[in-house]
């Protein structure tokens, strides 16, 4: 490919959504820098801020003359779980879901989701956000990831990450995952042919330590092979479009854009989220 190609390539990758429609990533374009962290912000917007660059989300339905959207006015919320008001609004900071759905949670947690795809630009913006969270949260929270798993890229890059997590190596190897992906353009994945996508993974993890009858053995697992169908589950219930995705307790969704644009602001609804489900 001409180097013009190349950068074209690179620059509609950066500016598209990493929505279900989104093509694969190209086979290997040049080095690129990691994108540079969000500053840091006060408060959220009370009112929605249009954004093309932080979240790959689809977008809010629009709110009509009362404010509130179509699906909160189906089932709005009881008085007890309202959040404070004037803080966020629901059906533009975050969305009811009705219905609500079942958790994998334990007794007394409540979960929080991260619905992502390792090759996505926005997920890896996003990622040190949820890492420095995620090492202090609220120990209420259950904190889970899920991989996208619309077509035969992301699949790929799904079930590499559930054979790291049958491995014991998730959060070892997640951040070097996602750099290897977003910074070295090395995708790991050959189009057509699984077992050329395997021999990729298996060249990065054995360069951190995996031996490879170990990643074999998992990546061929009953495990790994059931994790991908309760994902196939999870995005087909939430009828998943596009990704960075938080989905709190099976009751609400929220993203980089419906938080105004702010990295800082989504982490504190996911949290005031989280506590409002805690007192109830």
């Amino acid at each position: 490919m001409k180097i013009s190609g190349i950068l074209l390539s690179m620059a509609l990758l950066a500016l598209a959504s990493c929505s279900k429609g989104s093509p694969p990533p190209p086979a290997a374009p040049p080095p690129m820098a990691a994108p540079a962290a969000a500053p840091a912000t006060s408060a959220a917007p009370a009112t929605p801020v249009t954004t093309t660059t932080t979240s790959e989300s689809s977008k809010v339905a629009t709110s009509e003359s009362s404010g509130e959207s179509k699906l909160e006015r189906a089932a709005p919320l009881p008085p007890a779980g309202q959040l404070p008001s004037g803080k966020w609004v629901a059906g533009t900071n975050y969305r009811p879901l009705v219905p609500a759905q079942p958790t994998d949670a334990p007794p007394g947690k409540v979960e929080v989701v991260e619905v992502f795809w390792y090759a996505c630009p926005h997920c890896y913006a996003l990622d040190p956000y949820l890492e420095n969270w995620r090492k202090s949260k609220p120990a209420y929270i259950d904190f889970r990831r899920v991989p996208i798993t619309w077509g035969e890229v992301h699949r790929s890059h799904a079930r590499l990450f559930y054979t790291l997590q049958a491995l014991g190596k998730e959060e070892a190897l997640h951040a070097d995952v996602f750099s290897e992906m977003n910074e070295r353009r090395n995708y790991m994945f050959a189009p057509g042919d699984e077992s050329e996508s395997m021999s990729a993974q298996l060249k990065f993890v054995t360069a951190h330590g995996i031996s490879a009858s170990d990643f074999t053995n998992a990546y061929n697992s009953f495990t790994v092979q059931t994790n991908l169908q309760k994902a196939d589950d999870l995005v087909r219930r939430y009828k998943v479009e596009g990704v960075p995705l938080i989905i709190i307790n099976g009751k609400y969704m929220t993203d980089v854009t419906m938080a105004g644009g702010s990295h800082d602001a989504l982490i504190s609804i996911i949290n005031d989220l989280a506590a409002s489900e805690k007192s109830r």
